[in-house]
Order: structure tokens, then sequence, then C-alpha cells
């Protein structure tokens, strides 16, 4: 499954667990406010589960595979978890979806991240031109 537009991604991040992917984008916007990457990851790394259940490594190179087209490789690369010249974004990742997790606060609703999603996907998309 690979995703090609922001309507399609909202669609899928509605029907799974919103309120965690909330949280863990709200978290990663405190801790990094200008990179908006880092927090369209923490986003949508919660989509993978939805096309077919799997255990989490799996599921978060789905999530990955299915991101890339439209947000790009470092999007994708950290959704996937990889390590290497990242590896504090990848940290960084993880300990946000960890404490999305048990936070208990009010992260806002997935409307009020279109417009992120929608610039990452369009920098992607004049990355890709340039290519």
């Amino acid at each position: 499954m690979e995703l090609r537009s922001v309507e399609e991604l909202m669609d899928l991040l509605h029907a799974g667990r919103p309120q965690h992917a909330l949280r863990t984008a709200a978290l990663l916007r405190r801790g990094r406010p200008a990179d908006k990457e880092l927090q369209v990851a923490g986003l949508v790394q919660g989509i993978g589960p939805l096309p077919a259940p799997g255990d989490e490594a799996d599921s978060a190179r789905r999530a990955a595979a299915a991101v890339r087209p439209l947000l790009g490789e470092r999007v994708c690369r950290l959704v996937r978890g990889d390590t290497g010249a990242a590896d504090d974004d990848v940290l960084r990742l993880r300990l946000a979806r960890e404490e999305g997790r048990t936070a208990g606060f009010d992260a806002g609703v997935l409307e009020d991240w279109r417009t992120v999603l929608e610039l990452v996907a369009a920098r992607h998309c004049r990355l890709d031109a340039v290519d």
C-alpha cells in the first residue's frame, strides 16, 4: 500500500488510534519545534497495523513503505526505526511514542496536522522534481 495524497493519509489516520499519534506528534513538536519531518513521523508511525495486523517491527515497515512516496525518505527511515546518522531522532521518536501512551493531555485533533502534512509532502515533491 502506497499513500499518494494527504487526504488518503488523513483517512487512514482517522481510522486508527489518533489520540496516541496526536500525543506523540505533540511531544515531538514541543521538543523539536522546527523539525516537521520528525513530528510527522510521530504522527504516522502507528498506521502500520491497520492494513494488516502483525508484530511491531512488521507494522513499522508497512507504515514506512506506505508513507515513503508521499512524505519522503527521512520520514520513512524514522518510521521504520533505522539507525545511522539520525540515531538521536529515532531515539526521540521512540521515547515520545512511549510517553504518548501514558501522557494525559489533550493533543488537539488530526485536522490541526493537515497543514504540516501538506508542507512535508509538498517539500518532498519539490525535492523529487530536482532529483
